[in-house]
């Protein structure tokens, strides 16, 4: 069996307080998109250990013994949701460390498939405790991540087209969630601005990711590339995802989408590029 494993995408990201234990809470309105891992599971006979092989190009980035899926699959058997030891192997197609969720994706993606249906709410619950925060987003294809435990799923799945660009920058996430100084207000969506495209997007346009004014104070070259993103004509704006450093252009059309590929890939020939649009 070969599993896709998508990528998310922040489409706004805002900090509006922080737990007494140090986790910051947070809001997010994201979607997944059709830049994805591959993940081939088949089972281990005679085996009593997982064998998991990790390859492409971010594959260096993984540790073998120590990874999402690896964690997953201990999860899953303590659980008792199975019995048995599998052969993975991992194919990194998605940036490390670039704010896109690859790794957590990862996690999903192999305890969607052995669960086969709907995860039940507290079991989602000790999953993400164990896994993650980021875990429960990758259920929904598009949604509100209204609080860390709560996702609200968009009813209406806009079509949305997306230059990505990583510029190869490893940011530390705790680095830089622990220079928030400033919380913002706790939205409440509202479901009429979600509901057209085009009030959609005009709605997102106006939010904003709060990380992204400490990573570009920390990293001048993510302004840059976000500058010159929007400059491109049909680009809505130019924002980064989750912490950080993969940056997005959300564009009108193809035709504008690969007339900025054009141009920005031979400004920045060293970095990252790849068309994205939401599953």
């Amino acid at each position: 069996m070969v599993l896709k494993s998508f990528a998310k995408i922040n489409l706004s990201l805002s900090i509006i307080g922080k737990f007494k234990k140090g986790l910051h809470k947070i809001q997010s309105i994201y979607c997944l998109v059709d830049l994805y891992d591959t993940i081939t599971i088949s089972k281990a006979k005679n085996k009593k250990k997982d064998q998991i092989s990790i390859v492409g190009p971010y594959s260096r980035n993984v540790k073998k013994n120590d990874n999402s899926v690896s964690n997953s699959l201990k999860l899953l058997r303590t659980y008792g949701i199975i019995t048995n030891f599998y052969l993975i192997k991992i194919h990194k197609r998605i940036p490390v460390f670039a704010g896109l969720g690859g790794g957590t994706s990862n996690a999903a993606s192999v305890i969607k498939f052995f669960i086969k249906k709907k995860i039940k709410p507290n079991l989602l619950d000790d999953f993400t405790s164990k896994l993650g925060s980021d875990l429960r987003l990758f259920f929904h294809n598009q949604g509100f991540l209204k609080r860390l435990d709560r996702v609200v799923s968009l009813k209406k799945k806009h079509k949305l087209l997306f230059l990505v660009i990583f510029p190869n920058l490893r940011i530390s996430t705790k680095d830089i969630y622990s220079k928030v100084t400033r919380y913002s207000k706790i939205m409440d969506l509202n479901k009429k601005r979600v509901e057209n495209k085009n009030k959609f997007i005009k709605y997102l346009n106006s939010l904003d990711n709060n990380l992204q004014s400490i990573v570009e104070k920390k990293y001048p070259i993510i302004q840059n590339l976000l500058t010159d993103i929007y400059k491109n004509k049909g680009c809505h704006f130019s924002r980064m995802s989750g912490s950080g450093s993969a940056c997005y252009g959300l564009f009108k059309n193809q035709i504008c989408l690969k007339a900025a590929l054009k141009k920005l890939r031979k400004k920045y020939p060293k970095f990252y590029f790849s068309i994205a649009k939401t599953i």
